[in-house]
């Protein structure tokens, strides 16, 4: 079991360089399902979830070369199978996509159930579910896998209205709809850079996708994908936590590889905190001297607040001065981690999606729990603005999203280590066996 030890109260200082998007990654690994030939995905993230997602492909029968860390070649050429392991997929929640890729390609698919994080918040798929029976595929749940199948073996294009703004859902339909017979029209579709990022690399690859980035999205089906090569954007979220995190402690960092536009949601709200950030090409100077302000924040589809950055922006908040208010309109609970940062010192009060949180002058170390990605990014940030020394369990949910954390933190002047430790469960159970 690992955990991270961190000795807090020391300010950041130096460069950090952000990796390839991990929303945007696992997305276009199973989107690479779609194409009969070879794709290059070049900026990949080295986490968990995309060395799940690759395992994954590699079971239904892809061939996958890695040329360097941060680039595979992923051929679906010979794909033997469309039905996933039930292990694999369970582990991670953007497994849910391998179902458009698999029914947009071959008309069929057997996923299992998602898995991943759970932050307390219900995750449905049933805008998923709404987008493959408008275009013609039978959607059944049983046994724990989802079983979609298109009559005749192909969808057929047509006009989708989502309900709820979803991110998830907008994608999983794109991509059963690039090869549907016909045109789609996906309304009220999620315009998040993730979003843009798929439809880009679909269109490289031949696809026919107009309007991502906007709330209607319209697909010309065509015959098939063929193979090329596409580089993954800069994940804004784990710029947004580097961000955050000289926001807490203070100091003074270059973000490097960013694309600032998709930045501008987080630099606003730090802005309004009494950070200061400078915007270049493709870096941000975020440095933190005075105190921090209070601010209100409310999580919204992009281009507003990110859900994905909610626990660490009321990090942020609990060291500012006065009362800030944090609203979550994203996800219906997101807030199990306050307890952990309670324990630390933090004075915050939930009443369902709203945090009240009093600023505190400073946190304390404390032996604390990550349960799940985001939360486990607000908890580092604690332990490293807290004074004294944290332990931080449950750290394989942060290694989900972030690359090379601990070594990234080191490098700015942090004092965290990751450390093995047995776990002491599993080797009782070895000894009762």
């Amino acid at each position: 079991m690992t955990k991270y030890i961190v000795q807090g109260g020391k300010p950041l200082f130096g460069e950090v360089e952000i990796s390839g998007a991990k929303n945007a990654a696992v997305a276009i690994i199973p989107a690479a399902l779609l194409v009969d030939g070879v794709c290059r995905i070049e900026n990949i993230p080295q986490i968990s979830d995309v060395t799940m997602s690759l395992k994954i492909l590699e079971q239904l029968g892809a061939g996958i070369r890695t040329i360097n860390r941060h680039t595979v070649e992923i051929d679906c050429s010979h794909i033997r199978s469309t039905r996933t392991s039930y292990e694999l997929a369970r582990k991670i929640r953007a497994s849910y996509y391998l179902i458009g890729a698999l029914l947009g390609r071959f008309g069929q698919a057997e996923v299992a159930m998602p898995g991943g994080c759970n932050f307390g918040g219900v995750r449905p798929i049933d805008q998923h579910v709404k987008g493959f029976t408008a275009l013609g595929a039978k959607v059944l749940v049983e046994s724990g896998f989802i079983h979609a199948s298109a009559e005749n073996g192909r969808l057929k294009g047509a006009s989708i209205y989502l309900d709820v703004v979803s991110v998830g859902a907008t994608m999983n339909i794109m991509m059963a709809a690039v090869m549907a017979e016909g045109n789609t029209v996906i309304e009220n579709a999620a315009k998040e850079p993730h979003i843009v990022d798929l439809a880009n690399f679909l269109n490289s690859m031949g696809a026919n996708i107009r309007g991502a980035g906007t709330d209607t999205i319209k697909i010309r089906g065509v015959e098939r994908l063929r193979g090329g090569s596409y580089a993954i954007i800069p994940d804004q979220i784990e710029a947004g936590t580097y961000m955050a995190a000289v926001a807490a402690t203070g100091g003074q960092i270059l973000v490097k590889n960013i694309i600032p536009k998709h930045m501008d949601c987080i630099t606003a709200k730090l802005q309004e905190c009494g950070v200061e950030v400078e915007e270049h090409e493709d870096t941000l100077l975020v440095r933190r001297t005075g105190k921090l302000q209070k601010a209100n924040v409310k999580t919204m589809p992009y281009p507003g607040f990110p859900t994905d950055m909610q626990p660490q922006i009321t990090t942020v908040l609990s060291l500012a001065e006065g009362t800030s208010l944090v609203t979550e309109g994203v996800w219906s609970n997101r807030y199990r981690y306050v307890d952990e940062l309670r324990r630390m010192g933090a004075s915050i009060q939930v009443d369902e999606k709203t945090a009240v949180v009093e600023g505190v002058e400073r946190l304390t170390g404390a032996p604390i729990q990550a349960y799940d990605l985001r939360a486990g990014a607000a908890m580092v940030i604690a332990a490293l603005a807290a004074h004294g020394q944290s332990e931080i369990s449950g750290v394989k949910y942060i290694e989900r999203g972030y690359e090379n954390i601990v070594a990234k933190l080191q490098a700015l002047g942090a004092d965290i280590r990751s450390v093995e430790e047995p776990d002491e469960t599993a080797a009782m159970e070895a000894h009762i066996g």
